[in-house]
Formats: C-alpha cells, structure tokens, sequence
C-alpha cells in the first residue's frame, strides 16, 4: 500500500510517499520513498504550491493522509474524506485559522491532481485527545457552552502520540506503565500529560491559543482583558483575533521574532525585551509543566519535541531546572540538538528526560496503514 501523507501547517506542507506491508510497523519511522517541502506564507495559493509536488511524485499512491487540525466534536477518530467530513473540516475553520482552510485546499488539490477517486483520509490533531475526561475538558462556564460544542479540544494530537509511542520504545517501557508529558515545543506549542498511552490533560483547548506562550500566539490570557480592550479600545472581533494570534507570544513582547532563534541570538546581545520574552516563555511552561505534573501524579519521563524542543537545549535546560527536586538532571540536556532521538537523562535520574524528533507524517501514515487493515 503506497501512502502518501500532507502534513499541512502554518507555514509549510511537508509529504512523505511510503510503501506499508500488511505487517505490524515500527514505532520509528523507515527511511520513505520520497520526501518533500515546500515553505510559504499563508498568501500564496495552496493548488499552485501543491500541484506542481504532486505531479512530481514517483510512481502510484493508493491512499492519501492528510493532518487536520479540527475536525469539531463530532469527528475525531481518522476518518476518509467525505463530503460530511469536508463539511465539517470547513465548519471549523473558525477555530483554527491558520490550518483547517488551507489543510482543505490541499485535500481538494489531490482531487484535481490524482483524480476524485483516490482515497483520502483525515488524521485529526484532536483524535489523541478524545481520552479526556469531562473533569478535562469542560469550561467553568454556562453549561449551554458545552451544549454549543464549546470544550476543550487539544491540539498536536499527532505528534503527542507519536512521542509518546517512541518514548515508551527508547525506554523498553510498557505504555501502559508510563507517566509522561510531552512538550511539543514550535511555533505553536502545547504540554500533554499522558498516562498509560492516553492523553488526560493538555494544554491547548476550544482552539489552538489556549495554553503555553507560543511564537506569534499569546496563549492563556485573563479574558477580562478582552472585555476591556472592547470597552475601552473599541477593538473589533477581527482586531482582536490578529492580536491574539499574529501579534502576541515571543513577537508581541521581544518586538524583534516569534523564532526562539532570534530572540535566543538577541538575549545574547543583551536586548532586554528579547531576555523578558524569554524568562516569560520559560516561567509560563515550568507553571504549565507543573499542572501537567500535578494532574498525572508522578511522572516518569519528559520528552521534548517540535522545532523548539528539539533544539533549544537552553529552554529544555531552564525549564526542567525547577524539577531538580524530582531528580532530574540535565547535564547532557545542556549540548546543542542531538543527531537523533535521545535518553538525556542520567543514569541515575528518576525522571528520564528525551528529545524526540517530531515525525508527525508518520504517524499519519501508520493511521492510514492502521485505517485501512481495520477496514478489510
């Protein structure tokens, strides 16, 4: 079975061919048939980015994954593509702006590409999360908000239950026996607190802002503030949204990026609100570390994804330093980006901490693998 995999983000479309037996995969993935990237700025055409890749890949494809941000509360489980499911992908489009639009431009691309007839399947980036409890997932608000679908969702699904497969692997560990959190660590960002393989806490809610400080995203904000910048401010609904999401997080308070780079380069200059952005960054994910701890009651393992996780080891140093009292030491945390997923833990340690690259389309790929030997 030759799978294709579109793994559609903010800023770039990442795809992968491989070709699946009807064995059991490996938790790691295989060297693919074929790779491509293409990068762009959410102002360009998705067909005319897509089309020319897609005509470029090597030989057949029989099925096509795609990563879908939200899929709302009726679809969460990885899905094919059909007209409801189209339907809905669009519904929610809303929620999450800078993915569910273009990730759908790119399912209609396959169509005009490899024809209508091939078979398309939703891997949503909420599925991980439909593990969560009520106690979880509820607002504090009027109960008339869960009636509308107003609940957390979470986010990163994808990536938290690969890592967290991969953890469980570079350990030798039963998932069943693992407490975790996982740090997906980007331009977006969010924590998940998984025990025994499911998540039962995560960061991000109703839609992706919720949560940590991110590049561009503000996260976890008093809404009071809101209602005083309507009240006050005249701030529009749109207005609003382009502070929150483009003009917040590492970017609204350094004034330079939303890259953890720069701002890292810039801290290094001395640039004061580039070292505030900074300290914020990294007190909001210890505070938020520390919720995901207490809810999981102990923990064996922190692992550190995405582009930020990976390769960050200031922010991975800085940030498991207040769970020295936990035994956790950092001493090989401290070296640049590892070559490859790592234990960076001691020997001693009784909380492993791992760096595990991001492998998010093939994770896509084993869904659709998955998908289809259930479906025969």
């Amino acid at each position: 079975m030759r799978v294709l995999v579109i793994n559609g983000g903010s800023s770039s479309f990442k795809c992968r061919l491989d070709d699946l037996s009807d064995h059991p995969l490996p938790v790691a993935p295989p060297q693919p048939l074929w790779t491509e990237r293409v990068d762009w700025d959410q102002k360009s055409s998705v067909a005319a980015l897509l089309e020319p890749v897609l005509k470029s890949i090597p030989g057949s494809v029989d099925v096509v994954g795609h990563r879908i941000v939200h899929g709302g509360p009726k679809f969460r489980d990885s899905t094919p593509l059909t007209p409801e499911v189209r339907a809905a992908i669009a519904k929610e489009i809303e929620f999450a702006p800078a993915h569910n639009r273009f990730e759908l431009e790119a399912v209609q691309a396959v169509d005009h590409v490899l024809g209508s007839g091939i078979h398309q399947i939703a891997v949503f980036d909420t599925g991980f999360h439909s593990t969560l409890t009520p106690d979880a997932y509820v607002y504090p608000g009027p109960y008339a908000w869960l009636e509308q679908g107003i609940r957390r969702y979470g986010f990163h699904g994808i990536n938290h239950q690969y890592a967290s497969r991969r953890a469980a692997d570079i350990l030798h560990a039963d998932p069943a026996s693992l407490r975790l959190i996982v740090c997906h660590l980007g331009n977006g960002a969010s924590l998940a607190a998984v025990r025994g393989g499911k998540s039962i806490d995560t960061t991000m809610g109703f839609t992706p802002l919720e949560g940590l400080m991110m590049g561009s995203r503000c996260g976890s904000i008093d809404p009071g503030i809101l209602v005083y910048l309507i009240r006050h401010g005249g701030s529009t609904a749109e207005e609003l949204d382009e502070i929150l999401n483009r003009k917040s997080g590492l970017l609204g308070v350094s004034g330079i990026s939303g890259d953890v780079r720069a701002i890292e380069s810039a801290v290094d200059s001395g640039n004061q609100r580039a070292q505030l952005a900074f300290d914020v960054y990294v007190h909001r994910l210890v505070r938020e570390l520390g919720a995901m701890l207490a809810v999981l009651g102990g923990l064996d393992a922190i692992i550190f994804t995405g582009g930020v996780g990976e390769n960050s080891a200031r922010i991975r140093e800085q940030a498991c330093a207040s769970l020295g009292f936990m035994a956790v030491k950092l001493d090989a945390a401290k070296n640049a980006q590892p070559a490859a997923d790592q234990d960076i833990a001691a020997s001693d340690s009784r909380v492993r901490v791992l760096v595990i690259r991001a492998q998010e389309e093939w994770e896509i790929a084993r869904e659709c693998h998955r998908f289809a030997l259930a479906r025969h």
